[in-house]
């Protein structure tokens, strides 16, 4: 914990490379920090740790060394970790002025579950960092719980018992003597109150600063820093909504179609898209029911909705010293109940001239809030290339790894070298994208049945591999899909030198990926890959709406049609097996070629 909140048992003396011992004399939770030779150079340490950032510090800091003395006056030498985390406590004040020593990061606790815990882990490891990892009771037997180094489990199945139980995860994070917390997406990861507690403890949040997402995550006032720094944002209301009236008298003033949304919050919850006036009341009091169940608020507000707009997003990362990057656009337009399915980067629909404008636009917004970490900036562009700000993730996004792929960049590498205090280790002029690269999101949800999840054991999982295939997943089979969580089972990765050559790659690894015993959206997405408006580029959100019909599961599907030739197939075999061999000869062959027919197609397995 920073030194600055521990208890009253503990008095802390600053000591200089000199002999000489100093006292940091506490005066409540605060104290006076007093630099040697220089009279009168003395900075009150506040009671709260926020207010910390407002103080004028010694330059030097980085050159003091720390002594903690008991009660009974024994002296003993401060830890390691206790000398950075005082450090890094005090040097919030510092501004710019960068440490020469940077925090010390060894041991991770990664505060969420499933695939993007593991994927977090992995770049953990390769950095040569400890693990942690938290877990549910439906998670015990988890990828992710078996992958870290240490794992704790922190309540019961519900998220507000377990992955939501901030005291609970802070707990565990100091009882493993873990360094830092990364939150991954979902959860607590923009959870600002979790960033103030982490600090709080003595513990390196791996994201952007509180303040920041408090900033952001309010919709509305996000809007109005982004009107403020130049960046375009869709007509609407600039304040929260008082009643249903007012609703309706500013859609009408505004023109219909309109988007109602609650500030706080996303994954198209508290989203009401609104045709008519009748519509408005109902809208209303659904939308704020559902934000205040979702997020304990029901502020909304209203927005112009952008006919036939494209979802693109610009992923961007900044340092704590003013440093901001984008690492160029997603185009996420393949859309269900405002959730995305399928993202590719680079954008088929951006033009060269609106991309690197889009880019500029998205760091002037991410500077607007001072932003640490990674982030992703949010834009609604319509079909005249129009671009309007839609809103920003203070976190790493699910599809975050097309842009790794294209940009050759591990963005949880970042996260953790920006969170230990180092400078962005490139300019914008040294990033471009290469190749082309699509994912698509594989849930175990009925398609047919409006995308209803569908929780159960997996009994077989055959996972495609090859040249630019990736794979991010935490299940494995006989593993059991929870149903208290997100349905997603893994994301399939594909990169390729071009945008066709990539569509070919994802179709032939979408069709060798085979997973037995619940339902999966894998047809559906085998569909979309063949979909001319997707081929051609030529989409915007409503792809699935307005082809719903003919990317549903048809009598006449050559799937379903392969699958009857397949049972035909076998059963022929069987009756041929027993009308022309009365006596059973034993088969030389490692295997018969029948098995050798059911394991290419993906239906046996040994």
């Amino acid at each position: 914990m920073p030194i600055v909140c521990h208890t009253t048992k503990i008095l802390v003396f600053i000591m200089p490379k000199s002999k000489k011992v100093l006292p940091l004399h506490r005066i409540g939770f605060g104290g006076v920090l007093l630099r040697p030779g220089l009279k009168g150079n003395r900075v009150r340490i506040p009671d709260s740790p926020a207010a910390v950032m407002l103080c004028k510090l010694p330059e030097r800091l980085c050159h003091w060394r720390f002594v903690v003395f008991g009660r009974e006056g024994v002296r003993k030498r401060a830890s390691q970790k206790t000398c950075h985390s005082l450090k890094f406590v005090l040097a919030r004040g510092i501004g710019e002025r960068q440490l020469k020593r940077n925090r010390m990061i060894k041991k991770v606790l990664i505060a969420n579950r499933g695939e993007i815990a593991v994927r977090v882990m992995r770049s953990c490891r390769e950095m040569g960092l400890r693990t942690v990892a938290v877990f549910s009771e439906a998670d015990r037997a988890s990828r992710h719980v078996m992958y870290a180094d240490e794992a704790y489990c922190i309540g019961p199945a519900e998220s507000r018992e377990s992955y939501l139980n901030i005291d609970k995860i802070i707990s565990v994070a100091l009882q493993c003597k873990a360094d830092a917390v990364h939150p991954g997406y979902g959860f607590l990861s923009e959870n600002a109150e979790f960033v103030r507690r982490c600090e709080a403890a003595g513990l390196i949040f791996i994201g952007p600063r509180p303040e920041t997402m408090e900033a952001m995550g309010d919709k509305i006032a996000a809007r109005k820093r982004m009107i403020d720094a130049g960046v375009p944002v869709v007509p609407g209301t600039t304040e929260p909504l008082k009643d249903a009236d007012e609703a309706l008298r500013i859609c009408n003033e505004i023109g219909y179609p309109v988007m109602l949304k609650a500030s706080m919050g996303g994954g198209g919850k508290g989203m009401r898209l609104i045709h008519s006036a009748e519509e408005v009341k109902e809208a209303y009091d659904s939308a704020r029911s559902e934000s205040m169940s979702s997020f304990g608020d029901d502020t909304v507000y209203l927005e112009k909705f952008v006919e036939e707009p494209h979802h693109i997003e610009f992923q961007i990362l900044g340092d704590a010293y003013g440093n901001v990057v984008h690492l160029f656009d997603r185009e996420c337009s393949v859309q269900r109940r405002n959730q995305k399915i399928v993202e590719e980067s680079p954008s088929p629909f951006l033009t060269p001239e609106l991309r690197r404008e889009m880019g500029e636009k998205a760091v002037a917004a991410a500077k607007a809030v001072n932003y640490r970490g990674t982030g992703t900036i949010e834009f609604l562009v319509d079909k005249y290339r129009n671009f309007y700000f839609l809103e920003m993730n203070t976190r790493l996004q699910v599809e975050h790894p097309i842009t790794e792929e294209v940009m050759g960049v591990d963005l949880v590498k970042e996260q953790l070298r920006v969170a230990a205090g180092e400078k962005l280790r490139f300019r914008q002029e040294d990033l471009f994208q290469r190749g082309h690269a699509i994912e698509c999101r594989i849930c175990a949800e009925d398609t047919e049945n409006g995308f209803i999840p569908c929780p159960g054991v997996i009994k077989q999982l055959t996972e495609p591999n090859g040249i630019g295939v990736r794979i991010d997943s935490y299940v494995y089979e006989g593993y059991e899909i929870p149903l208290y969580y997100d349905p997603m089972i893994g994301k399939l990765i594909v990169w390729a030198t071009t945008r066709q050559f990539a569509i070919e790659r994802m179709r032939r690894v979408l069709y060798e990926f085979k997973i037995t015993g619940l339902k999966t959206n894998l047809s559906y997405l085998r569909r979309i890959m063949y979909a001319p408006a997707f081929v051609k580029g030529e989409y915007d959100t409503s792809f699935l709406e307005k082809y719903s019909r003919s990317l549903q599961r048809t009598n006449g599907d050559n799937e379903e049609i392969e699958n009857m030739a397949l049972i035909a197939a076998y059963v022929d075999y069987l009756f041929n097996l027993e009308e022309n061999s009365p006596v059973r000869v034993a088969d030389a062959r490692p295997i018969s070629r029948w098995r050798e027919f059911g394991l290419q197609k993906g239906v046996l397995r040994i």
